[in-house]
């Protein structure tokens, strides 16, 4: 049977995180030989911690939280693609591709997967991709950055656009170790109430193009 392929990062207390925001910390509230029985631990971290997905109520007041968003959309046939040879992702780069019939997006850029550093620079994932993924039925799109926008942008351009057409938004994927192809792809966010994101552990594995798996 075909392995599964982790593509989420490590949670670790030396991870980076988005400039300013709570960085990830696990420790032992109590070890086992204090309780008797068992290890019980703790930990602290933004909801936008590694690789996680964006809620609309992200940029949104009145947009959908975290829990009342719909799973299958998480959980599917997903196509990964290399962009690793642009800087600036647009319509006219994806037209590249053959995107007939795909429903989740992950896009392998020029950014190193580095878990440990937050990349001064990132590439440019254009707003103007959205209605073109929309057109062909992307429902999804995962990006292996910290974010679809860039990290000093204010009107988060991208998240909007990709909102506006009704793309969900994974982020921080791990996708060096990947081949371009089709898999089936698992990437749950948790259930949390109110909330405005959730860190997921994101997995895939690959499947035949000829291969009947749901959409």
């Amino acid at each position: 049977m075909t392995k599964w392929i982790d593509i989420s990062q490590r949670l670790t207390n030396d991870m980076a995180c988005w400039p300013g925001d709570t960085p990830f910390s696990f420790s032992l509230t109590y070890s086992k030989e204090q309780t008797g029985s068992v290890n019980i631990g703790q930990m602290t971290a933004s909801l936008h911690t590694g690789t996680h997905v964006d809620a609309p109520f992200h940029y949104d007041d009145n947009g959908k939280t975290i829990d009342q968003l719909d799973i299958n959309r998480y959980i599917g046939r997903a196509v990964v693609i290399d962009v690793s040879h642009v800087e600036k992702i647009t319509a006219n780069v994806l037209q590249e591709f053959d995107l007939d019939g795909v429903k989740r997006l992950l896009l392998h850029t020029s950014l190193p997967n580095n878990p440990k550093r937050f990349p001064d620079t990132m590439p440019i994932l254009d707003p103007d991709t959205a209605p073109y993924l929309k057109e062909k039925g992307v429902i999804l799109i995962g990006v292996d950055m910290p974010s679809v926008d860039p990290a000093d942008s204010k009107n988060i351009e991208t998240h909007q656009a990709l909102y506006k057409h009704g793309i969900n938004i994974l982020e921080n994927i791990m996708l060096d170790h990947v081949q371009t192809g089709t898999y089936e792809l698992i990437a749950l966010p948790l259930s949390i109430d109110g909330a405005d994101g959730s860190p997921v552990r994101a997995v895939i594995r690959p499947i035949k193009e000829s291969g009947n798996l749901y959409d």
